[in-house]
């Protein structure tokens, strides 16, 4: 049974990936539909379905002079769309152990000067995040503790602290390939042969639960005291 509130709470899932038939649009999906039966309200943000530019533009330069600069339409939409919702989660590929341009453009034209950090009280302040990020390094890879250190230094602490989110947790998914990845001692990539059938489906059940898990301790957490 979904929980009830006293009003409809939301979820802004963000999905940042090119192709709708990804691992990564999937996990969101999966998220968006634990989220949904935990009481919440999804809105749902595929930045390249609905195509987004991640690329800066003049018109949403931050003017460190004026917080209260007018950025463009598309950009203050976007910015509603972060203000209505009380949690927001972030699904997205890990590209060089951080974000891809897609997500990476988003944060920067969206979560602007004025809007997300530069005012004395936060506007997104109390808001709750989670960073799902799809790695294909394997759980056992030697660069994977250092990824996840580096991903919560970069997501929690250099973003979503900064810009006055009341909670960050960043989920590292790995094994998210079909042909498992990881870097020896010596530091050469090694890749294996792709897994097929009864052991593909295997490996991708447990990424799922895992993906679930992360929601799970996530939504837990939103009943712990500060």
């Amino acid at each position: 049974m979904p929980q009830q509130d006293s009003r409809a709470r939301t979820a802004l899932v963000v999905v940042a990936h090119h192709r709708a038939d990804s691992l990564t649009a999937h996990t969101a999906r999966r998220a968006a539909a634990r989220l949904e039966a935990a009481g919440y309200r999804i809105d749902l943000l595929d930045l390249r379905a609905e195509g987004f530019d991640p690329r800066m533009t003049v018109a949403d330069q931050p003017d460190w002079g004026d917080r209260d600069k007018r950025y463009s339409d598309e950009v203050h939409a976007h910015m509603r769309r972060v203000l209505d919702a009380d949690v927001v989660v972030a699904v997205f590929p890990v590209y060089w152990q951080s974000v891809p341009a897609l997500l990476k453009g988003w944060i920067d034209r969206v979560w602007n000067y004025g809007f997300a950090y530069g005012r004395s009280k936060p506007r997104l302040a109390g808001k709750r995040i989670l960073w799902l990020g799809l790695a294909g390094a394997t759980a056992d890879d030697l660069v994977t503790e250092g990824m996840r250190k580096i991903l919560e230094t970069n997501l929690s602490e250099g973003i979503a602290y900064y810009c006055g989110f009341a909670h960050s947790a960043v989920g590292l998914l790995t094994d998210a390939e079909e042909r498992p990845q990881r870097v020896d001692a010596e530091g050469n990539l090694r890749i294996g042969d792709a897994v097929a059938g009864a052991e593909r489906e295997a490996q991708y059940a447990a990424f799922d639960q895992l993906a679930l898990e992360y929601v799970e301790k996530f939504l837990a957490e939103e009943s712990v005291p500060a």
